[in-house]
């Protein structure tokens, strides 16, 4: 008969420091991370050839039937909380649908202008 000791296993890892790196890192990403707003209505853009993709943070959306959004605004708040925020000479994004008639994007633009938007550029899917 054997009295002694049975042999000891060798202890595997331990996959607890893993799992604080994974949490430290998800947490990095999600505080560095910039998420982005949704859309306030449906936008389907026209479509048209394009060469470079427009860059600007401020963006105002029109939908088929000619409403205006911006942030949480809509209509006639929207353009003046926009020409509020803009700085001098800088570039607007309109996202509008492709539905809109062209009167209305005319319209649209000259209020724009009124309101102290002179760069307005408009978005479109490429074909």
């Amino acid at each position: 008969m054997d009295f002694s000791a049975p042999p000891k296993r060798p202890r595997g890892e331990s996959i607890v420091p893993m799992i604080n790196v994974v949490f430290l890192l998800l947490i990095f990403f999600l505080m560095t991370s910039h998420l982005a707003k949704p859309e306030p209505f449906e936008v389907a853009l026209p479509e048209a050839a394009s060469e470079r993709e427009p860059v600007a943070e401020l963006v105002l959306y029109a939908d088929k039937d000619g409403q205006l959004a911006y942030e949480d605004l809509r209509g006639d708040a929207a353009i003046a909380a926009l020409a509020a925020t803009v700085e001098a000479d800088a570039p607007v994004l309109l996202r509008a649908d492709g539905a809109v008639e062209a009167g209305a994007v005319a319209n649209l633009l000259r209020r724009l202008a009124e309101a102290g938007l002179s760069r307005v550029e408009l978005v479109v899917a490429p074909k």
